[in-house]
């Protein structure tokens, strides 16, 4: 979880480190992803010119899903799955400047993103068994939480990235209270603060959406989702 100078983490992480048995209970992954996702958010601002957070994750999950601007690499898959992105990779006829990275967005139709990536039987023979065993953990719409920050994972408005149907998604949680606290409100009592959204991730299993697998991939939404022209 760096932060904007992408290499230097708070202090406050490190002591979590003290212990590695107490270490190994927490949510490394649920902190890093709500770091993350605050600092896209903040990333929207037309002033803002630096994001901090685990870049290298976002990167690596846009290039598994976006082919056509995806390097080449002639290595065979291995886990972590980012570090497939250390290996000498080929950029030919990948666009560099933004203009043109978002105009080729703009001709490429739904069906060339790629939402479950990681079916594809060479990568999913790298990756452990183990994190499969319990695949509802990533279904779980809930908060996510690093001390001040507190960030939903909406994951009913991705169900294909799950292989599940597309619903009409409910409005999302608005946190315009929380994304104006930061580690510079000295003294806080963050656990209690939100102990709320503490409670919610403790049920996490409470809340899972409907999920519906796709049949065909001409239903991969329901129909009130897309309608036809």
């Amino acid at each position: 979880m760096p932060d904007l100078l992408r290499n230097c983490v708070h202090l406050r992480l490190l002591l979590k480190l003290v212990d590695f048995k107490v270490a190994s209970e927490l949510s490394w992954g649920s902190a890093m992803l709500a770091t993350l996702y605050r600092e896209m958010c903040g990333a929207t601002r037309p002033n803002k010119v630096k994001i901090g957070g685990c870049l290298s994750l976002l990167q690596s999950w846009a290039q598994f899903r976006f082919p056509f601007l995806r390097p080449r690499v002639d290595q065979p898959y291995t886990f972590p799955l980012i570090t497939r992105w250390n290996h000498s990779a080929s950029y030919i006829g990948i666009p560099t400047s933004l203009k043109d990275i978002r105009l080729l967005l703009d001709q490429r139709s739904e069906a060339q993103f790629q939402w479950t990536p990681y079916k594809n039987p060479a990568i999913r023979a790298v990756i452990p068994d183990e994190l499969f065993q319990n695949p509802n953990v990533w279904h779980v719409k809930v908060p996510l939480k690093n001390y001040a920050i507190v960030e939903m994972h909406q994951s009913d408005r991705v169900l294909r990235q799950f292989g599940f149907q597309q619903l009409i998604p409910v409005a999302p949680e608005v946190l315009d209270d929380e994304h104006k606290m930061d580690l510079r409100q000295l003294h806080t009592d963050w656990l209690r603060l939100h102990s709320a959204y503490i409670e919610m991730w403790e049920n996490r299993y409470d809340y899972i959406p409907t999920r519906e697998p796709i049949i065909v991939p001409e239903l991969a939404c329901v129909p009130e989702y897309k309608p036809s022209v």
